[in-house]
């Protein structure tokens, strides 16, 4: 069976913040978070990919980041992909980093010896509902 027709689990589904939205306030998410609107305040997720449109003005958290958008702040990751056009405006600490054709990029960039954020593995986890 292809995966595409497979029935959607919480854990797959992405968390979108569509183009036109603002989110003020901390996001914390435990698997993919997309952000192509604007977040003003910081997010803590698995994953997160922020679009070309998108902005954040905040501090990211994450074991995984996609940037093709503009960052106004500081990142922890355990691996990071900068796409063309992307912009991080603070300290990117990882452990692994992918830069595809990002001729602008101007951050300073802080080699991690450990993988996963601290930050991220101490994250309180949501309380069940009964």
């Amino acid at each position: 069976m292809i995966s595409f027709f497979k029935k959607p689990t919480e854990k797959s589904t992405p968390t979108i913040l569509g183009a036109g939205t603002r989110m003020i306030g901390e996001i914390h998410n435990q698997h993919i978070l997309q952000v192509h609107g604007i977040v003003d305040g910081n997010i803590v997720a698995d994953t997160v990919i922020i679009g070309k449109t998108g902005l954040v003005h905040g501090k990211i958290i994450a074991k995984h980041l996609f940037l093709h958008g503009t960052v106004d702040g500081p990142a922890t990751v355990e691996e990071a992909t900068i796409f063309p056009g992307a912009s991080i405006s603070g300290d990117l600490h990882y452990f692994k980093l992918n830069i595809i054709n990002n001729e602008n990029l101007e951050c300073r960039l802080i080699k991690r010896t450990t993988k996963t954020p601290k930050d991220l593995t101490q994250t309180k986890q949501p309380a069940k509902r009964k």
